[in-house]
């Protein structure tokens, strides 16, 4: 059987003002990774339709490499009309859009609760770990509480100057949930694995992270 994993994409396409969207890389590159590796990559996204990029990601245009997975983001399936048992893991990509739509999103939460539940893995690179934010257990205590996790830093964030746009700082908001955050070097590959779950830091964890990913699967 073809192990097959979600990948998701934020349907935000501003935050307090600020255009954002989709980091392409951060989902573009795990995409590729699985393919290559004979994992099925199905992408969606929280409302489906087309996927904005964030022009930050792409600002000489879209790479030759990446191009055919931008295509898919011109109409994508919505995260609520998959069938989350169908997938052996679920990653959930940055760009800053996920600070505004996967953090304390019920329908994420669901979906992390029900790929746990089956065993399945659980990956977030950069904001998109935002989608573990407010996810609570059944007992009524975060999720995130005690697990070693990192993710976009407020070092990073203020590096690149979106402090002041931000809802929340991912790094403080995942502290205070009880989260043993692990930071490297601003912009340095960095991923963490607790279980299965998987987290990266930055842009430049992405492949990083869907490779951690895949020795779970």
């Amino acid at each position: 059987m073809t192990k097959k994993v979600l990948l998701v994409a934020t349907s935000a396409t501003e935050m307090n003002g600020h255009p954002t969207g989709l980091w392409l890389e951060e989902l573009a590159a795990p995409y590729h990774v699985f393919q290559d590796a004979g994992v099925e990559p199905t992408i969606v996204s929280v409302k489906g339709g087309k996927v904005t990029i964030d022009k930050n990601s792409i600002p000489d245009g879209i790479p030759a490499e990446l191009q055919s997975v931008a295509d898919m983001l011109e109409d994508t399936k919505a995260l609520a009309d998959v069938n989350v048992s169908d997938f052996d893991g679920v990653l959930f990509a940055g760009g800053h859009g996920p600070m505004v739509d996967f953090a304390s999103n019920p329908v994420i939460a669901q979906l992390i609760h029900d790929t746990e539940a089956h065993d399945g893995v659980v990956g977030a690179v950069c904001h998109g770990v935002g989608a573990l934010v407010d996810v609570k257990k059944a007992d009524g205590t975060y999720y995130v509480q005690g697990k070693n996790i990192t993710g976009f830093t407020n070092e990073e964030e203020d590096m690149v100057k979106l402090t002041k746009y931000v809802p929340f700082l991912l790094e403080s908001k995942l502290r205070e949930q009880g989260a043993a955050f692990v930071a490297a070097s601003a912009f340095a590959d960095h991923v963490i694995v607790d279980g299965k779950l998987v987290t990266g830091q930055n842009p430049a964890s992405s492949e990083s992270t869907a490779k951690a990913m895949l020795e779970l699967l």
